[in-house]
């Protein structure tokens, strides 16, 4: 039992790790979507200010235009800047979880595709395959064992021994000559724990203790995964709802973009509305992704309770 509970715990250990690291890497997967989407802005901001020096050229544009357009480009810029040390550290961090050198060059390329298939009822009926709560399991039964053993100590003993004696005796000289005796013998002990029969009672008491204790820590483990559980599938939940729609809100969000630059191309929107329609895109891509990170958090944490994970 023991060696079991080892192996669970180390087990336990495994999945913690592979959480911690599929977490990270899908952090830094998160960080570049978050710079697709900045370069995105980025080349509106540039074709606003091509749109703006060209009017300009024909004296359809003033000055303000031109440096509020050149402005705003320039803080995109700075934006990309933070973002890449952004993604550096996060790639740093997902190093030091898989043991590798800090300055190591990784170059990660995918997208975050979230598991859909995940049922609470199937999560809880499961939860008796988490690690901890199995190893929880072993402690209890050794436990048990320890309360056997202890009554073992209160009882009787009865001890049974057999053996054959064989005996040679030869002398040079008088009038025995040679000797020899042989045969089975067998005998019976019986010890009864009269003067420690206290000290027992005390032990055995102690190890049922221990029993109550094992038991109330594995009601304990299993209750916190339960509640932590159905936590955490709420929050998958509520994200792949989310996510649903914020979809059709980023492409919603991408087509009156292009129109509000088209229509500043013509000169039937103002710089304030491209500023706009680009913000309402910008903060629409970022919750779409945020979304999408926080529904395979929750898919990676609810693997991990019930000892699925894998990479």
């Amino acid at each position: 039992q023991l060696a079991s509970q080892s192996e669970k715990l180390l087990n336990a250990q495994v999945q913690n790790i592979m959480a911690a690291v599929m977490s990270n890497y899908f952090d830094v997967v998160r960080q570049q979507a978050f710079m697709k989407t900045i370069d995105q802005s980025i080349a509106v901001a540039q074709k606003r200010l091509e749109i703006v020096k060209t009017q300009q050229s024909v004296g359809m544009a003033n000055n303000a235009d031109l440096y509020q357009s050149q402005l705003d480009l320039n803080a995109l810029e700075q934006t990309r800047q933070t973002q890449l040390l952004t993604i550096g550290q996060a790639k740093t961090d997902l190093l030091l979880l898989l043991n590798l050198r800090p300055d190591s060059v990784i170059q990660i390329t995918d997208t975050i595709l979230v598991d859909r298939t995940i049922n609470l009822t199937r999560i809880l009926g499961d939860i008796g395959r988490n690690a901890e709560i199995m190893a929880a399991e072993d402690q209890v039964r050794i436990s048990e064992f320890a309360v056997k053993e202890a009554q073992a100590l209160r009882s009787p003993t009865l001890r049974a021994n057999a053996g054959y004696n064989l005996t040679r005796n030869q002398i040079a000289a008088g009038n025995v000559l040679l000797n020899k005796i042989s045969g089975p013998q067998a005998g019976l002990s019986l010890a009864i724990p009269i003067y420690n029969g206290t000290l027992y009672k005390r032990q055995q008491k102690v190890a049922e203790i221990n029993v109550k204790n094992a038991n109330l820590q594995r009601d304990m483990l299993v209750r916190d995964y339960t509640a932590a559980a159905v936590r955490t599938f709420q929050s998958y939940e509520s994200a792949l709802k989310q996510l649903d729609a914020q979809e059709k809100n980023v492409e919603l969000a991408r087509k009156l973009l292009d129109l509000a630059l088209l229509r500043y191309e013509l000169r039937q929107a103002t710089i304030l509305e491209v500023r706009q329609a680009q913000q309402s895109f910008e903060s629409a891509a970022y919750t779409m992704t945020n979304l999408r990170y926080a529904a395979k958090s929750g898919e990676i944490e609810l693997k991990r309770v019930i000892n699925q994970l894998a990479l």
